[in-house]
């Protein structure tokens, strides 16, 4: 749910990646959070299943793993977050903390690509918001980890469709998904899984 310290964390990480953009600080170093209105979204997205469990890739400083923990709290679940950058990852856990959501929030901090086929377990929604040609790749190790009606959500897709544009066509063209485009902020591809990929 929606408390006063979870909105507090998020107009507080609002206000920072608004004050770095104008600042003008290198990509690499801003938290690159989602915009406020796809954090919306996701939340909608998770908040009405139960247990709903969450895999995200890359967490950055937290401002998507936050609407998304403040979802699942509500019906029980829990999001499980990837991230590289050991200064990401400090604030990760500094403002989940922050935002009383530990209990349904967990990090685990390293390349994705030796991270991801370690983790053994099944999810219903896997976000992806990484970087952007790993995608296709991040794509096919996570999608193991979701059985039939699970989604994947992949964000950007329309901000940088000269790298994305190929990740959208090949989902939708995938006969064991349903895949659109929806035209929120950078552009969200959700693709229902169906059955087992064709080979």
């Amino acid at each position: 749910m929606l408390d006063e310290k979870v909105l507090a964390v998020l107009e507080r990480l609002c206000q920072e990646d608004a004050e770095e953009r104008e600042r003008g600080v290198a990509q690499e170093l801003r938290s690159r959070a989602v915009a406020q209105t796809t954090g919306r979204f996701l939340f909608s997205l998770v908040a009405p299943q139960n247990a709903c469990e969450v895999l995200e890739i890359g967490g950055s400083r937290g401002y998507s793993s936050i609407w998304l923990a403040a979802g699942v709290r509500i019906l029980g679940g829990s999001v499980l977050s990837l991230e590289r950058d050991p200064a990401k990852c400090e604030a990760w856990r500094r403002n989940v903390s922050d935002a009383g959501l530990e209990e349904w929030a967990e990090l685990v901090e390293g390349d994705a690509f030796e991270t991801l086929p370690e983790i053994e377990d099944v999810f219903d929604v896997v976000f992806i918001d990484a970087e952007k040609e790993d995608y296709e790749r991040l794509f096919a190790l996570g999608r193991p980890k979701l059985e039939p009606g699970g989604l994947v959500v992949a964000d950007n897709v329309l901000s940088h469709e000269e790298w994305l544009g190929a990740y959208s066509h090949a989902r939708q063209a995938d006969p064991s998904l349903v895949s659109v485009t929806v035209p929120l902020d950078r552009g969200l591809e959700l693709s229902a899984v169906l059955g087992e990929p064709l080979e």
